[in-house]
């Protein structure tokens, strides 16, 4: 099992994205809340970013969009 928290380059890297597209998949207002805003940055919980995946990524390799 992977670590419990992720931040913004770890989500990207999970997502085969960019950074730039790592920040305007965040603004949708399905993507889950960061757990905690650190001095360093957000972080957010591994399980609801896998979920998040789960429900609004299309399958592939793409950079799809969030489905519904």
């Amino acid at each position: 099992m992977g670590e419990p928290l992720m931040g913004p380059y770890e989500i990207a890297q999970r997502l085969n994205v960019s950074r730039q597209r790592f920040q305007q998949l965040v603004r949708y207002p399905s993507f889950p809340k960061p757990y905690a805003v650190l001095r360093g940055g957000k972080v957010w919980r591994t399980e609801d970013v896998e979920q998040w995946i789960r429900e609004h990524r299309k399958p592939g390799p793409t950079d799809g969009d969030e489905q519904g």
